[in-house]
């Protein structure tokens, strides 16, 4: 046998058989109704896979772990884990994950085992020249995240959110795990923590008015640039819905949608449909008006864009859904809009993706914490072609 493996088992006392683990695969379906002549069944209307943003959750597995691994390495006084204590640190089942990631990646871990000592995992020495860059990405990653923190409280509705929400989604956001005791308190002008109705919530300081720009916004006024300069050319209107106007968003449809010209005609209406920003308070509109319904798509869209990897969980979207102001149909309006969110069901949750910040698996535009952790990666061999992976 392997000695490196012969000395971490000798350090857990566990099984390999109980290593194996199942996984469900889910496929998903919408049917919707239509008005038929008596005897004919309803059309199902299938939701199209995305299978590259499905591969975008498979890639980040590996990743994930070995950030986490990195993490509980550095948090350490002696910048080492025992490997018998690995098991306290993950869990019973997922040390058989972790036992795998550091027998696989020696570029990134290092095993030391003496006569007399007992074997402890540590970063390799390539890897701990990258991991003391990380303070440095740090700093760089603050007035982002305190900024992005700043407009998510400016889309609530009272600008103001529970302590408890911001940290479920805490590393997607891109904050430091103790952001409440390392981050709000350094900035009292722009946050306070505040008692409402028996919750500890975190409210908005100071409105800002150039902060109140949304990601759609910005990114129109780049293609106005472009336009100007002659390097770039849209039609009025295409096959595949887009649309350059003001109040139009950028759609990506899936490569089985074929939309009929009448589809198209009720998209470029509503593409052409001027909105209320995200950032005026949702109070004032009736929740029936079109122009209140298609803000609330410019509500998720905004979302989205805030986190790091422009991605959420189910769960996270709808811990939002008060103090956002979502539908009540969530799911629904998401499936609606399929050119704009894409839901998976890949992994242990179901994930919402906004699709323009992808280009097939990879994320476009990545933040300097997301880069840093690809060139940590890049020690396994994977290249920054592949996608991020958000580590807590």
């Amino acid at each position: 046998m392997n000695p490196f493996r012969a000395s971490l088992k000798s350090s857990l006392h566990g099984n390999a058989s109980e290593k194996t683990s199942f996984k469900k695969q889910f496929h998903m379906w919408v049917q919707i109704m239509h008005k038929t002549s008596a005897g004919r069944r309803p059309r199902k209307k299938v939701y199209h896979r995305e299978h590259e943003l499905d591969k975008a959750i498979d890639l980040q597995k590996k990743p994930s772990a070995i950030l986490k691994l990195k993490s509980i390495i550095q948090g350490k006084k002696d910048k080492c884990l025992l490997l018998r204590d690995l098991e306290k640190e993950v869990g019973f089942v997922q040390k058989w994950n972790f036992i795998s990631v550091i027998e696989k990646y020696p570029a990134v871990f290092y095993v030391s085992s003496g006569h007399k000592k007992a074997p402890a995992v540590m970063l390799s020495e390539k890897a701990e020249k990258i991991a003391a860059e990380e303070g440095g990405v740090n700093e760089l990653m603050e007035p982002i995240v305190v900024n992005n923190l700043r407009k998510l409280l400016m889309l609530s509705v009272e600008c103001r959110l529970p302590l408890e929400t911001i940290d479920f989604v805490h590393a997607e956001l891109g904050l430091p795990s103790d952001f409440k005791e390392s981050l709000i308190p350094k900035f009292p002008e722009f946050f306070s923590v505040k008692d409402v109705h028996g919750r500890t919530c975190l409210e908005l300081g100071i409105w800002d008015s150039s902060l109140a720009v949304t990601a759609r916004e910005e990114r129109y006024m780049e293609e106005r640039i472009l336009d100007s300069t002659g390097n770039m050319k849209r039609p009025r209107i295409s096959k595949d819905g887009n649309f350059s106007g003001p109040f139009a968003f950028h759609l990506k449809f899936p490569a089985g949608f074929r939309p009929n010209m009448s589809y198209l005609q009720e998209l470029e209406k509503w593409q052409k449909m001027d909105f209320p920003s995200p950032y005026l308070n949702a109070k004032r509109f009736e929740v029936s008006d079109p122009k209140a319904r298609k803000r609330v798509v410019g509500v998720l869209h905004e979302l989205l864009s805030l986190t790091m990897e422009k991605r959420l969980t189910s769960a996270q979207l709808d811990a939002f859904h008060s103090e956002l102001r979502l539908p009540a149909r969530l799911l629904l309006c998401l499936i609606k809009h399929h050119g704009m969110f894409y839901i998976t069901n890949k992994g242990a949750k179901s994930t919402v993706f906004l699709k323009e910040a992808y280009d097939g698996s990879r994320l476009v535009d990545k933040c300097p914490i997301l880069k840093f952790r690809d060139k940590f990666i890049a020690l396994t061999g994977r290249r920054d072609s592949e996608p991020s992976s958000c580590a807590t």
